[in-house]
């Protein structure tokens, strides 16, 4: 499950460790609390080249007929398990189109089962995520074309089963040429790529019960409850 994402505070040194070729995210802001609808930094590969965008976070499927069809339906599409993604009606469409795109984070939150304390979760090194998601295009009644992801996820890793039973699938940089389709790659190939990340590079910390309220935004969600007793866990 992930339904919070810490954004990176700056994108720059992302472009260029992701060789992206165009960008399109001029407006771009980070948040450290980005919630689903919110727009997210994305990677796509068009023919080749890799290009940096924004799109809505909660996937949108092309058939949706209104906006209220297109609200009911992201809230529950903007995360996809990594098993049913060619079987479930709103992620099997963009799954044929090999519509497969890159989400860009520094962390997410999750939420222990027990007590509902929120941890924000993190790369061992802090560095950024790229989470595999799928994309698609919805042309609303206005005319307008809104583009829309899902994060892909997994059976959570033995660090993360404490907290949740799921975690996002995250993909190391040597598996994105295949999962953006610049690489000739069959289904069943991309399907062993989407596997709980190696616990031993990541790392958790409990956080302000404040992230679940997502009027807050601010680099305190992101900080340990207390940093002179609480160290972040890892395996």
């Amino acid at each position: 499950m992930c339904g919070r994402a810490k954004l990176p505070d700056d994108m720059s040194e992302i472009k260029l460790d992701l060789k992206v070729d165009w960008d399109e995210i001029a407006d771009y802001k980070p948040s450290w609390n980005a919630a689903p609808t919110s727009k997210l930094p994305v990677v796509v590969s068009y023919h080749g080249a890799r290009i940096l965008t924004l799109m809505r976070w909660g996937l949108i499927p092309g058939w949706v007929r209104s906006w209220q069809q297109a609200t009911k339906t992201a809230r529950s599409t903007f995360n996809a398990r990594a098993e049913s993604i060619d079987a479930r009606p709103a992620f099997r469409p963009a799954w044929q189109r090999r519509r497969r795109c890159l989400v860009i984070a520094d962390g997410y939150y999750e939420w222990r089962d027990t007590d509902k304390q929120p941890f924000a979760v993190a790369l061992g090194n802090r560095g950024p995520m790229t989470f595999a998601g799928l994309w698609d295009v919805w042309n609303a009644p206005e005319g307008d074309a809104v583009k829309s992801f899902a994060i892909l996820t997994t059976p959570a890793n033995a660090l993360l089963r404490s907290l949740h039973g799921r975690m996002p699938a995250l993909l190391q940089p040597g598996h994105w040429p295949a999962w953006l389709g610049e690489t000739a790659t069959t289904d069943s190939e991309l399907k062993a790529l989407l596997k709980p990340y190696p616990a031993s590079g990541m790392t958790f910390w409990p956080v302000d019960r404040r992230v679940g309220n997502v009027r807050h935004d601010d680099p305190a969600l992101f900080a340990p409850l207390d940093e002179t007793k609480s160290a972040p866990l890892r395996l």
